[in-house]
């Protein structure tokens, strides 16, 4: 299973931080890479540093086009399923999801009506507003844990830094 973030609306001025989350949240949770869809060169930037420091090959690409990235996806026998409050819970659908390589829709603003069509599931982490970061992390965990991964015990290797779990204290050893 092959698991793909793609940020919509991204807003530069306003949504830096949720979306340098949205990532960090992706790459830490199992994701292979983030779509982004803006011109922002420091989330890209960001991200690279944090993949080239703790390890791992998560990547960020920066998108012109949404519309054409969904496509080729499904062109390539990927699905596509959108994070939105309006959308199916979770747990009525994770055990179809989970056996296909998914494009993973969060928007930043609210999203053109068209991507509820486009998508092949719209899924919902509680009918309730919340962070899309959250939601995200949700969504790879449950993911991961239905197919017999979980990403929590994952070593990303290739980094020039790791973490020692600790009861107590703090650790960082440099590789």
């Amino acid at each position: 299973m092959r698991i793909v973030v793609l940020r919509l609306g991204h807003r530069i001025q306003r949504d830096q931080r949720i979306t340098t989350h949205v990532g960090l949240t992706a790459r830490a949770f199992g994701a292979e890479g983030m779509l982004l869809d803006s011109d922002d060169t420091g989330i890209e930037k960001s991200l690279s540093e944090v993949a080239q420091r703790w390890g791992g090959s998560f990547y960020v690409k920066r998108v012109a086009n949404w519309k054409n990235e969904i496509r080729k996806w499904k062109e390539d026998g990927g699905k596509v399923l959108h994070l939105t409050m309006y959308g199916i819970n979770l747990p009525d659908v994770i055990n179809e999801v989970v056996y296909h390589d998914l494009l993973i829709v969060i928007g930043a603003e609210k999203v053109p009506p068209e991507i509820y069509e486009l998508c092949d599931w719209n899924v919902a982490v509680g009918n309730q507003p919340h962070s899309e970061v959250a939601a995200l992390a949700v969504v790879l965990d449950r993911l991961f844990n239905v197919s017999g991964k979980d990403p929590l015990r994952s070593s990303f290797g290739g980094g020039e830094i790791e973490i020692v779990p600790k009861k107590r204290g703090k650790e960082v050893r440099d590789i």
